[in-house]
């Protein structure tokens, strides 16, 4: 099949200075990276992939803490695009932990022959839109350079791990890391005293998980949050079966809600039924597992307004009630954001983490850390005297990860410098001024693969509608993009995920500005988006 880069680099070219050509350029071999690099493969373009990691993986290589799993179930995390390998995989548990997890992105990449299109610890530098060429010019750390048609930024959304700029960590004589860089030979924690700093969604299923193993376990807490159980089980082989049987049953589910998961909303609002059943239905749906208390509950619960603080009481209780001592329980309860306005926490035995002895639950909201000792944290009241400190202090969402790397489109106008204000682009894929740059996770909605997966066949049937009318090249209009961006602002101001300083909307890093990061959309509303875009010729975009 004809490629658009006739005069494409061997594989050696750059021993001789000249810089190997592809068709397509993808940055991260993750969830999103590996299946851009295997559909654009599959139809006969030449693609390569750059990954800072040694392996693949991206969120699932990264994030080994201990505890770290899926809060979505395991069969609707899966690749849906080979039947083969839905039915070859065994999910070991409903929500599946992070080995398992590496290994399963492993497998799909033996299984497909991915790993040759992948140059492993690659940390992608810049990269920098030759106007005269028309082509990508992408710069690894070490020196080595290659050139593409397209780019694809398969980074993530939450993959720029953020530790606060605490004044003094340099000076301390334990050891310390992120839960997002979590070293691969572990961390020492036997009989020590541990600091974790931070009790977002990390944290909540770090904690657990270490405090049988440490001496004494010190929790610094900004932010209290509404935390639900997982109820996580072992799959057995009837429920193996059940499962390969139901898969397009259950990626049509996906299909249909909001959120790309497997939970319908229960169409009725919370006000329709009596008090009585009501409290019925939460305590049903708390026993149940995973997302099901959030995401399949009365529909108003997860809009602003007296539904949604109805069932913050209920969970407020729930909490209250699981911690012994008072003090402790209110400080857990969260009293500053509506229940659902932060992507849900879901715990295996966080809260009575806090009534065991050797653990301190300190807050840094009315005393906040004032820098790191030698021998510990010193907030604003006191000295904690610690051999580790584990951050657990989240990460600069979505835009983060691209302004990591420096990418340079026309005129010389930086991404970062564009995205000062917030991000401009047209529905998160593309931004003017940075031809044939997809920045595909920038889109993502819900369920990342099942969001990630619809993406990747957009931005591929796109690259392949170029290819068949001989266009080089791609970029939305400026009206376009000013249109999206007002859309957003003026749609997110009355969703729940706008509600809360959070990092949907940016509030979790210093300085950056406030704004939605992801779509105000449902994921079948900005599917259907995209395809009416694509139906009319790729409107609002521009080809030549």
């Amino acid at each position: 099949m004809s490629s658009f880069t006739d005069r494409r680099a061997a594989p050696d070219a750059q021993s001789d200075g000249a810089a190997p050509e592809f068709d397509a350029i993808i940055i991260g071999a993750g969830v999103t990276g590996l299946y851009q690099l295997y559909r654009l493969r599959e139809l006969g373009f030449s693609v390569q992939v750059f990954e800072d990691a040694s392996g693949v993986g991206g969120t699932w290589y990264w994030n080994r803490y201990p505890g770290a799993r899926f809060d979505s179930e395991s069969y609707s995390y899966a690749y849906s695009f080979s039947k083969e390998l839905l039915e070859e995989w065994d999910w070991k548990e409903h929500f599946s932990g992070q080995p398992e997890n590496e290994r399963y992105l492993n497998y799909v990449a033996d299984k497909f022959d991915l790993r040759r299109h992948v140059q492993f610890n690659a940390r992608v530098a810049s990269a920098i839109y030759d106007e005269h060429d028309k082509r990508w010019e992408v710069h690894i750390e070490d020196g080595r350079r290659s050139r593409g048609r397209f780019l694809v930024t398969a980074v993530g959304i939450l993959s720029a791990h953020y530790l606060p700029p605490f004044e003094g960590l340099d000076t301390f004589q334990g050891s310390w890391c992120h839960t997002g860089r979590w070293p691969k030979e572990g961390m020492d924690l036997a009989g020590k005293r541990v600091g974790v700093v931070g009790t977002g969604a990390s944290a909540v299923q770090l904690i657990p998980e270490i405090v049988d193993e440490v001496g004494q376990l010190t929790v610094f807490q900004r932010t209290a949050n509404y935390c639900a159980p997982l109820r996580n089980s072992r799959i057995d082989d009837e429920w193996q079966r059940r499962i390969k049987a139901a898969y397009p049953e259950i990626f049509r589910k996906c299909s249909e809600t909001p959120g790309a998961f497997v939970h319908q909303f229960d169409p009725r609002s919370a006000w329709d039924v009596s008090e009585e059943e009501r409290l019925s239905q939460y305590e049903a749906l708390w026993a149940e597992p995973g997302f099901k208390k959030w995401l399949a509950n009365f529909y108003d619960i997860m809009m602003p307004g007296a539904a949604n603080e109805d069932y913050a009481r209920f969970v407020r209780d729930k909490i209250r009630a699981r911690v012994h001592d008072p003090e402790v329980a209110e400080l857990l309860v969260p009293k500053d954001h509506p229940f659902g306005s932060k992507r849900l926490p879901l715990e295996s035995g966080y809260y009575d983490v806090f009534n065991r002895d050797n653990v301190l639950l300190v807050d840094v909201r009315t005393a906040p850390i004032a820098r790191v000792t030698p021998a510990g944290l010193q907030t604003a009241a006191a000295e904690y005297e610690l051999d580790v400190i584990i951050f657990a202090t989240g990460f600069d969402a979505v835009t983060g990860p691209l302004n990591r790397i420096n990418i340079i489109g026309e005129s010389g106008l930086a991404l970062k410098d564009k995205y000062a204000d917030g991000p401009r682009s047209y529905m998160g894929i593309q931004s003017a001024g940075f031809p044939n740059l997809f920045t595909i996770n920038s889109a993502s909605v819900g369920n990342f693969v099942r969001g990630s997966e619809s993406i990747v066949e957009w931005v591929t049937d796109c690259i392949a509608y170029m290819r068949e009318h001989e266009y080089i090249r791609i970029q939305p209009t400026p009206q376009a993009e000013d249109g999206w961006r007002e859309h957003v602002i003026e749609a997110s101001q009355n969703i729940l995920r706008s509600q809360a300083n959070s990092w949907f909307v940016g509030a979790n890093i210093p300085g950056k500005p406030r704004m939605l990061l992801t779509s105000p959309d449902s994921a079948p509303v900005m599917r259907a988006r995209r395809a009416e875009v694509a139906a009319n010729g790729y409107e609002g975009f521009t080809m030549d």
